[in-house]
């Protein structure tokens, strides 16, 4: 290999080329990782670019193999511990398969996960992995069709679309969690989400943007239904102020003269305003109050009582949702998968009887 002094901002693969002795469309192949070469030829490039501090030109790359080896992930909320875990096993499979990730946070709003998708589309990533934000606002979604890009749903479905999807058994675990309330002997039940308020479908259900909360909602509702409890004394709590908060709607809650003696949060950072909530009016838990959370947080595991989760596959479904998108954009015409995951409950010392 020739020796060569060259400032890494200037290498091309031209000065690669040379660096190896090869032609410059066998280092553009080696480095734009398309084509056929011999292991020792690409032993050659790649220490030759290694020497020369070569950077690839991404833009150049994508133009000359269509790829650009970038997925966008759009999720809801970052400082969830959920988001957080799913993205680091997305992160972890798409990283091992060759492509760069770019990461955008919508904060459950539906104006921002539109912007983000468009403004990741038009960086011409390779595909897309979303936690929508509002199941009946889909046209940024389902225009990725029409503009060949893959995608793949993330926790939450969108009924009128034929994509891969990845969510849990959120109506079972909800029904689950709310049965176990009521063997506990508990009558007075609430389910609390900082979902915000939507108004209500025609036949009367709640109209949850998120669809993961809805399924929650079905699941604790059909429960209650189930055992007789009247529908005043099985709330569904959603945050009915944005602009001052969850907080003002939990306290609502558990100022009621008759509150609730059980709650199922939606998600661990409903469950921690909950707790916050019930120690500053002293509220025992779980004597007077029992909580179960949806997600394993780890502050769960910490807290007097230890808190009883609703524990997600979080870090399974990331995976799946990635190795999924990847088979998409090698090519595979296989039908749109639906891929529902078990979750499992962690009992600890959150719910007890009522006194």
């Amino acid at each position: 290999m020739k020796k060569t002094n060259l400032q890494s901002s200037s290498v091309t693969v031209a000065d690669v080329a040379r660096h190896a002795n090869v032609s410059k469309s066998t280092a553009a192949r080696v480095l734009g990782g398309y084509g056929v070469t011999s292991e020792k030829v690409r032993e050659r490039v790649h220490a030759s670019a290694k020497a020369l501090k070569y950077r690839a030109n991404e833009l150049a790359r994508s133009m000359t193999t269509g790829k650009s080896k970038t997925i966008g992930v759009v999720v809801g909320d970052i400082e969830n511990s959920f988001f957080g875990i799913a993205v680091r096993s997305i992160t972890d499979v798409l990283n091992a398969n060759g492509f760069n990730v770019i990461l955008a946070n919508s904060d459950e709003n539906f104006d921002v996960e539109r912007d983000a998708v468009n403004v990741l589309v038009g960086k011409q990533v390779d595909g897309l992995i979303v936690a929508p934000a509002n199941r009946y606002e889909t046209a940024h979604l389902e225009n990725l069709k029409t503009l060949n890009c893959a995608v793949v749903l993330f926790d939450r479905e969108i009924p009128s679309m034929d994509v891969d999807t990845v969510i849990s058994d959120d109506a079972d675990a909800a029904r689950n969690a709310t049965e176990a309330f009521i063997a506990a002997g508990h009558r007075r039940l609430a389910f609390v989400t900082a979902t915000i308020e939507g108004g209500r479908e025609d036949n009367g259900k709640w109209r949850i943007p998120t669809s993961s909360v809805g399924r929650r909602i079905d699941g604790f509702l059909s429960a209650c239904k189930e055992a007789g409890i009247a529908e005043e004394n099985s709330l569904v709590v959603l945050n009915s102020d944005p602009d001052l908060g969850l907080g003002a709607s939990i306290s609502k809650l558990l100022d009621q003269p008759e509150r609730p003696t059980a709650i199922l949060a939606s998600d661990s950072i409903v469950a921690l305003e909950i707790f916050k909530q019930a120690q500053k009016r002293d509220i025992e838990m779980p004597d007077a109050l029992s909580l179960i959370a949806f997600h394993n947080a780890d502050w769960t595991e910490v807290t007097r009582p230890t808190v009883t989760v609703i524990d997600q596959p979080v870090s399974e479904m990331g995976r799946w949702s990635a190795e999924q998108l990847i088979k998409r954009i090698e090519g595979s015409a296989e039908p749109a998968l639906h891929h529902v995951m078990k979750m499992k409950v962690i009992n600890r010392q959150s719910v007890t009887s009522p006194k």
